[in-house]
């Protein structure tokens, strides 16, 4: 398809410093490349309300006090030079780096999810070991007509009449229909130094899979995955298509999920985590860790309204808090528990999850069973599953309850984070309450 943008190359190069919000957008400042010493020198100034704007972009100073309250104060962005990266789609020579928000004392904001997450790696540091994350992000691809339908719908080459052609999982004609998408995708990729993998397709028409390898830094890892959110984004743009991370685009079709791998080394580059060869009872505790606080944080987990509709029975999500060793029905799964690739599989969050934020309670949850001797329970085979078992809830409101009493988010994210965040959810789970919808004027305007 032939691009409908501009062009790389046209207009004068820029530099983007970006700072990433609650909701894993980002906000920033667009500058000339004169200004880049400015950049450098932490001269560039956002106000600190910046990153407690909702998904409408409401800074809710009503509920916050974070904004007009105080005057709006500005804070600090200083760049991460390890984040600074070409922006293929824009005019040659611009680049884009990742900020993170500070007050004027030099202290990280403590709304700043790159912060959030930096401080829970302070915490493996002082033991003497480095998570090792990777990240599997599903998206999907839409024609670009959804402003005006007010729908999705999948692209033209996937589709017959209008109807999509079927499951398309692994389908390479499904990858070969969209192959001048994925080659620019991969071209945006190359040229930024992602360490981007494997493409697959997925369940759903327009649906895609891109593994990005592993990283023994775990906000890199974020970054990594929130670069590819942008860069499907710009990609599709240059295509005349739309990439959408929502969890859950077609009510008929797959949602989209963040599948999260992680390990531990410590200071010789040792995998703890590797059971060599006998009973991986470290593996299993921290299994048990996360089990134990992923109902406390489902909302980082599934952060929208949308993301409770991808909670399905008979889905790939998980609804039960149950591992295994291969099984991909639950909500941790153990690939390999001997040698350096021994690791957990965390597979319940969407694709609309923030990646420093998803990082951040898994992370914590593992420590949890770094610190303590933690039991998962019964595992889950394929011959095999555990009885009374608890679950995740299928209700926004629900985990939005749930987030705002648990110490385990309070130790982990900061008291003033679990207020700001939980308060934040709540009027959009409210919100969400409130709405009618198309469903309930169909289904009961004309019987009830």
């Amino acid at each position: 398809m032939a691009s409908k943008g501009k062009e790389a190359g046209e207009g004068d190069p820029r530099f983007e410093i970006l700072v990433v919000g609650m909701n894993g957008d980002l906000r920033g400042k667009q500058l000339p490349l004169s200004a880049e010493k400015k950049i450098w020198a932490g001269d560039v100034r956002l106000p600190t309300s910046t990153q407690s704007l909702d998904i409408w972009g409401d800074d809710n100073d009503d509920i916050t006090g974070l904004s007009l309250t105080i005057g709006d104060p500005d804070g600090n962005v200083i760049p991460d030079k390890r984040s600074l990266t070409p922006m293929p789609w824009a005019p040659e020579g611009s680049m884009q780096v990742l900020a993170t928000m500070h007050e004027f004392d030099g202290s990280r904001s403590f709304m700043d999810p790159r912060g959030i997450l930096a401080s829970v790696l302070e915490r493996y540091a002082e033991r003497g070991l480095t998570p090792v994350v990777a990240t599997e992000l599903e998206f999907y691809l839409v024609e670009e007509n959804w402003r005006e339908t007010g729908i999705p719908s999948p692209p033209a080459s996937l589709t017959y009449r209008g109807d999509p052609n079927g499951f398309q999982l692994y389908d390479m004609s499904a990858v070969d229909a969209l192959d001048s998408y994925l080659q620019t995708l991969r071209a945006y990729a190359k040229a930024m130094n992602l360490p981007a993998e494997a493409t697959t397709a997925e369940f759903g028409p327009g649906q895609f899979e891109v593994n990005l390898l592993h990283r023994p830094d775990a906000l890199a890892a974020a970054d990594d995955c929130l670069y590819l959110k942008r860069i499907a984004e710009q990609a599709a743009r240059k295509h005349g298509l739309k990439s959408t991370c929502m969890a859950k685009p077609y009510s008929d079709h797959a949602g989209s999920g963040l599948h999260v791998h992680a390990s531990i080394i410590d200071r010789d580059g040792n995998n703890i985590l590797d059971a060599k060869g006998s009973e991986p009872r470290l593996l299993k505790s921290v299994t048990a860790g996360l089990l134990q606080t992923m109902q406390e944080a489902q909302l980082i987990f599934a952060p929208f309204a949308n993301s409770y509709r991808r909670f399905q029975p008979g889905s790939f999500a998980p609804t039960d808090l149950t591992w295994g060793s291969g099984h991909r029905g639950t909500a941790i799964r153990i690939p390999d528990s001997n040698g350096p690739a021994a690791r957990i599989e965390h597979r319940v969050a969407g694709a609309d999850a923030n990646p420093y934020l998803l990082l951040a309670a898994i992370l914590g949850g593992m420590l949890l069973g770094i610190d303590g001797d933690l039991d998962p329970g019964e595992e889950t085979t394929p011959a095999y599953t555990p009885q009374g078992v608890k679950r995740l809830t299928h209700d926004f409101l629900t985990a939005v309850e749930t987030f705002r009493q648990s110490a385990f988010i309070a130790n982990i994210f900061g008291d003033k984070y679990r207020k700001l965040y939980g308060a934040t959810k709540y009027k959009e789970a409210i919100a969400h309450l409130r709405t009618v919808s198309d469903f309930d004027y169909r289904t009961y305007l004309a019987r009830l």
